[in-house]
């Protein structure tokens, strides 16, 4: 699995930007990736070094569109902990 398979995109939310601040960054992975995985693709995408992977799947939302009902996708979600003094530049104009 390449690099850019395993991230899909990063979680913006108020959540996420508190989190930074303890060097804590959040991303939408994907579903078969594997701790691992994600600590070596942020490592080679962004250039930083990883010290722990927090994953967790969120569950598709009740969802209702008139007379029919359904969810909402689910997801893998991870919360990266970096090296202290290593950032990633992406949340840069915060």
């Amino acid at each position: 699995m390449q690099a850019h398979d395993v991230i899909i995109r990063p979680i913006v939310s108020e959540k996420s930007y508190d989190l930074m601040e303890q060097n804590r960054y959040t991303f939408e992975v994907a579903k078969t990736a594997k701790k691992e995985q994600i600590a070596a693709a942020v490592s080679e995408v962004f250039g930083v070094t990883v010290t722990k992977v927090n994953t967790m799947n969120v569950s598709g939302k009740p969802r209702r569109l008139r007379y029919n009902k359904g969810l909402s996708r689910s997801w893998k979600k991870a919360i990266v902990t970096l090296k202290d003094g290593d950032t990633i530049d992406l949340f840069a104009g915060r």
